[in-house]
């Protein structure tokens, strides 16, 4: 049985640039960079996270398997701080959308440097 997600592949135009948006802008740390012959991948997490993100060369994994949906995966992060990380986001010019009030809680979109767009919500409890 599935019982958690472990890993997310995010297939990018520029590897590097994209590990320096999450690591930088976001404070996600590098957990692997490797190669493997023409194959090279780089795993980012936020600092203790038990899921992460596997950034994937798009023009590579395209050529590999062309019939592969490329797309960006929707991605729903969560955090106890969301007024904090949303100025946060907006100080360091990212690309951050409009808060919207849920009957789940708030949430708000924000894009990588490729205009990949992902989501974060607070959550209300009961």
């Amino acid at each position: 049985m599935i019982n958690k997600i472990g890993q997310v592949m995010l297939y990018v135009n520029n590897q590097d640039e994209s590990r320096d948006f999450w690591t930088e802008k976001l404070g996600f740390e590098v957990i692997a960079e490797e190669t493997n012959g023409p194959m090279r991948w780089i795993e980012i997490a936020p600092k203790g996270a038990a899921t992460s993100i596997v950034l994937h060369n798009k023009e590579f994994v395209a050529s590999m398997n062309p019939d592969m949906n490329l797309g960006t995966p929707s991605i729903m992060y969560h955090t106890e701080n969301f007024d904090e990380l949303y100025s946060d986001l907006k100080n360091k010019n990212i690309k951050v959308g409009d808060i919207m009030e849920l009957p789940s809680g708030r949430v708000f979109n924000f894009a990588d440097n490729e205009d990949n767009y992902f989501a974060v919500s607070e959550k209300k409890y009961k």
